[in-house]
């Protein structure tokens, strides 16, 4: 690891503290170092999700922090470290590894975040924002492209089956996006006057609305839409604290 540098944990928490504005957000849990390790940080891996498998895969590959977007503590949790919350932190703890978590900042930043690169790996621009908290993206096609082929170009780029909700078989001019369990925020994008809209669930009332309102809907899946802001910001930190870094997918079908 030869040009790797060493970094202290405080330094590079307060430096994701104001990349991702994370006092700007009401979110469902705690944003930030959520298990302290080592007090030096010279190797980082990221992932989705702080799961089993990603902190046994971080402790093989030498890691000193994990960088995340779904940790370990979420409001309405029980709250007793037991079972499977027991297991992953008993790791963490014992490799002195520091766990980073961060759920809408990740999501909301504008270069670097789940939607941001989503939609560069779907060749979408956003001119405006929508939604609570500004987190729903919106742009103007590339061109105008039918539904057909905006479901093919998801299906492509994620290599994974879709949910695909047609509209009227209008042009698609106007395309909103939002990662994750956002089909909440369908609504919000018909509002903005989207054409069609792109998150990673559908529940009941989605296939309806888009139905009734000729809006299209695309589910791509929860993890398969949000593979992109964490490896995009370890990256980041990484370059510039002269870390090594890692990204890991663990495969989720969700």
């Amino acid at each position: 690891m030869n040009g790797v540098r060493v970094s202290s944990r405080s330094e590079i928490e307060s430096y994701l503290h104001t990349l991702l504005d994370v006092g700007r957000f009401r979110d469902y849990g705690p944003n930030g170092l959520q298990v302290e390790g080592k007090p030096e940080v010279r190797r980082l891996v990221c992932g989705v999700t702080a799961s089993r498998a990603l902190i046994d895969a971080a402790i093989e590959d030498g890691a000193d922090a994990i960088l995340v977007h779904h940790g370990l503590f979420w409001r309405g949790q029980d709250g007793r470290i037991t079972g499977w919350l027991k297991q992953r932190i008993e790791r963490l703890l014992a490799h002195q590894i520091n766990l980073f978590a961060y759920h809408l900042p990740l999501d909301a930043h504008a270069e670097l975040g789940n939607n941001a690169q989503l939609g560069k790996v779907l060749s979408l621009s956003a001119d405006a924002r929508f939604g609570e908290q500004d987190l729903g993206f919106i742009g103007a096609a590339d061109s105008s492209v039918s539904f057909d082929e905006l479901a093919d170009r998801v299906r492509t780029a994620l290599g994974r089956s879709v949910v695909a909700v047609p509209g009227d078989g209008r042009p698609l001019r106007r395309i909103a996006w939002c990662t994750g369990g956002a089909q909440g925020y369908f609504e919000g994008a018909i509002a903005a006057g989207a054409d069609a809209f792109i998150t990673g669930e559908i529940s009941e009332p989605q296939a309806h609305y888009a139905r009734e309102t000729g809006v299209a809907f695309i589910a791509c899946g929860h993890h398969a839409s949000e593979r992109y802001g964490a490896p995009a910001v370890a990256a980041h930190v990484a370059q510039r604290f002269g870390l090594s870094h890692r990204f890991i997918d663990i495969d989720n079908p969700a």
